[in-house]
């Protein structure tokens, strides 16, 4: 995931998904679930495709509509793709995925969601011992234990090689006749199984799978490895069942709505948070309002719960693409106006609550407040769907170092003052487990929240000094 310094937003940064078994045009089906998505990836497109024999992969920059214009035409038997976003500097197509490398055991392809926290120290050592390196992406390391193993299976050198890495990772892998699946102990980063008409499905979420019409079957379970081949699915445990850490991200902004995660339906989720937000925050106002999308359905919830009118106060340009990698300061500075415009017929003369999923730097927030005012609003009472983001997340969330988060040396009345708003509340921890009613509340990653790590990190990043020298996945 990579932060998005326009719009002061956590960005996830990558989406995964893979198909086994016949079907008339594998590649449209993979270009679907790619398209469905693309909220996890819009720098970069790629899908890498078998027909037993001879494996191909075709990669791009820019959306998957744009990469492939033209679909590859192929008959194959096995397909992976991948979606992608890039953190500065690493805008290039030789770090787009999937991964293609051919070894002595025969072709693989690799996608990878997740960020891998030693991936600097086991890099260094396969460097010293004769690996040659091609991009700047930790992914490549996992392609490169698989390839350097001894062992004599697909399946073990595979685990083998994730027994080595740490952090968070969901791996779709293909062979020239397998599919397999990788789910990291932890299960930092969703990963699911479906069905359609007789072929496998993998995918990051569960939304990919209803656009293409299959049947969500189960999540890949975190510590598992799924490999699916002529013979069916089976399933391997790598790694013993320690405690969970899903990132609560996912249900809070990154996770598409209308997917559902580890038997958590995301929009209901955000319906409840924005409930407790109404509860929490006591506020009374003359209409609710989100910042569009990532805090709509939040919105709603602390409508339905205080009795106030929700309407549409702020307007997107969902046209606007990806305007947030330019780097011209006059085009940053826009920003915010070109992707977001106050409704002045609904927010003139009102008092309003403003709801939005988080607050990282507190930049965009108070142009947005700033926006409203000036369209005539009376009063701001800012409502946020998560806990003040104060420590750096090392598993696959570019928060950059810890003193560019506004919560980790500003009071929340300090925020408030700073982006201008006449009141603000942020959910509590509590109110925010209570949110989640089909997860346990102990299975999730807080750790932005309280820095209670549930994996371990590098020690000189432990305070948020330096970023990793690999780009995240």
């Amino acid at each position: 995931m990579v932060y998005d310094n326009e719009s002061d937003k956590l960005r996830e940064e990558c989406g995964v998904f893979g198909v086994y078994g016949a079907m008339e045009n594998m590649p449209l089906t993979i270009y679907w679930g790619l398209f469905a998505l693309q909220h996890r990836g819009q720098e970069s497109a790629g899908m890498a495709l078998t027909d037993g024999e001879t494996m191909d992969v075709h990669r791009g920059m820019g959306l998957v509509g744009e990469v492939f214009h033209e679909l590859p035409e192929k008959s194959c038997r096995i397909g992976i793709g991948h979606v992608r976003y890039s953190t500065t500097g690493s805008s290039l197509l030789a770090n787009t995925q999937p991964l293609l490398v051919r070894f002595a055991g025969g072709p693989i392809s690799l996608a990878h969601n997740g960020n891998l926290t030693n991936a600097l120290e086991i890099r260094e050592r396969l460097e010293q011992s004769g690996s040659v390196f091609q991009t700047s992406i930790d992914s490549e390391v996992v392609v490169n234990l698989i390839a350097r193993s001894t062992r004599a299976t697909i399946e073990e050198k595979i685990t083998e090689s994730v027994l080595q890495i740490q952090g968070a990772y969901c791996l779709v892998i293909m062979t020239r006749d397998k599919l397999i699946g990788v789910r990291d102990p932890h299960g930092f980063r969703p990963l699911c199984l479906g069905k359609l008409n007789g072929s496998w499905i993998i995918s990051s979420e569960s939304c990919a799978l209803d656009s293409i019409g299959a049947e969500f079957v189960r999540d890949v379970e975190p510590g598992e490895m799924v490999v699916i081949d002529e013979t069916g699915l089976k399933s391997y445990r790598f790694a013993p069942l320690d405690k969970k850490a899903l990132c609560i991200f996912e249900y809070i902004y990154f996770a598409r709505p209308d997917s559902v995660i580890d038997g958590q339906s995301v929009y209901q989720a955000r319906l409840a948070m924005g409930r407790q937000l109404a509860r929490e925050s006591g506020f009374k106002a003359d209409m609710v309002i989100s910042v569009p999308d990532s805090g709509t359905a939040a919105a709603i919830g602390f409508s339905y719960e205080a009795g106030i009118p929700y309407a549409e106060g702020l307007i997107k340009n969902r046209y606007i693409g990806r305007t947030f990698i330019q780097p011209e300061q006059k085009k940053r500075d826009l920003g915010v106006k070109i992707k977001l415009n106050a409704v002045k017929s609904i927010v003139n003369n009102k008092s309003i609550v403003l709801v939005d999923d988080s607050i990282v730097r507190g930049t965009t927030s108070g142009k947005i407040v700033r926006m409203l005012k000036e369209a005539g609003a009376k009063e701001i009472h800012m409502c946020v769907s998560s806990p003040p983001i104060s420590y750096p997340c090392y598993y696959g969330i570019d928060t950059s170092i810890r003193k560019e988060l506004i919560a980790s040396s500003k009071a929340v009345e300090e925020i408030r003052q700073f982006i201008g708003a006449d009141s603000l509340h942020y959910i509590s921890l509590e109110g925010l487990y209570q949110s989640l009613r089909e997860v346990k509340y102990d299975d999730m990653c807080y750790a932005c929240f309280n820095s209670r790590y549930p994996a371990d990190i590098p020690c000189e990043n432990r305070e948020g000094g330096e970023k990793y020298v690999f780009e995240q996945q």
